[in-house]
């Protein structure tokens, strides 16, 4: 199982990478925004960040039963990414959890620029 996700800077293709994922696993339209949760990732280039970076979202969703419904990022440089996402705790009830991912993969991983859109790939190991 995996995401394609398209942005028109590094920040948004990761943003959009993040609410892909989340939307694998919950209803991202049943969340309400109501709490930002700091979300940083580092690692030793482009690809490995992004891996790295929905690893980190994944984490606070497994270990402090977090649902994610947007992300922002503020920054990605070449060995660090920095943003938020927002959400709410976790209730499966409404949330509608139809799903579970174990990691982000390296199978298949792009990260990507095409002319003006960055596009990002990632493969999930359920």
């Amino acid at each position: 199982m995996g995401i394609r996700a398209y942005g028109k800077s590094r920040e948004e293709v990761f943003a959009h990478a993040a609410l892909g994922m989340m939307s694998l696993i919950l209803d991202v339209e049943s969340v309400s925004l109501r709490e930002r949760k700091d979300v940083k990732a580092r690692a030793s280039g482009p690809e490995e960040l992004l891996v790295k970076w929905l690893s980190e979202v994944l984490f606070l969703v497994e270990t402090e039963g977090w649902a994610f419904g947007d992300f922002e990022v503020r920054e990605v440089t070449e060995e660090l990414a920095e943003g938020w996402g927002w959400g709410e705790p976790l209730d499966p009830a409404k949330h509608k959890v139809s799903g579970e991912i174990k990691a982000a993969t390296y199978h298949m991983l792009q990260l990507k620029r095409e002319n003006d859109t960055w596009i990002a790939q990632v493969i999930f190991d359920v």
